[in-house]
């Protein structure tokens, strides 16, 4: 399952569990959850897993959100979207600007090896309920 990093059960249920839980869950949320598949694993086992994953491209680590990073499965192309209101974060395509990379590396003439993206402002819901 895991190519990058050596596998154990405990990587494959934490994976799993972040799988399942498409929310760009916390650690801490995902301790509660996996606490009923796994009563043995610690918090400090979870966060060492979760830093593993995301070092070898496996998972990403979202920052800026709160205090506590969240964690996505997704490693395709996409941006990240806070919402300011309910504090959610949502996926957005990468097509939305399918050259944005090129563009700035052309325009700046860095070589550009990663990057995250995340847009912050009130989603569709928050919006509507005002």
């Amino acid at each position: 399952m895991v190519n990058k990093v050596n596998y154990s059960k405990q990587r494959e249920i934490i994976l799993d569990t972040l799988k399942e839980n498409v929310v760009h869950p916390t650690a801490e949320y995902l301790y509660e959850k996996i606490k009923s598949k796994d009563p043995k694993i610690s918090l400090a086992t979870l966060y060492r897993n979760l830093n593993q994953l995301t070092q070898n491209g496996i998972i990403k680590k979202i920052d800026g959100l709160e205090t506590s990073s969240h964690f996505d499965h997704n490693t395709h192309k996409h941006y990240h979207f806070i919402c300011s209101k309910c504090n959610r974060v949502f996926d957005i395509s990468a097509d939305v600007a399918p050259d944005l990379i090129e563009k700035t590396e052309n325009s700046t003439g860095f070589e550009i090896q990663s990057h995250d993206i995340v847009f912050t402002g009130i989603c569709k819901e928050c919006k509507n309920k005002q």
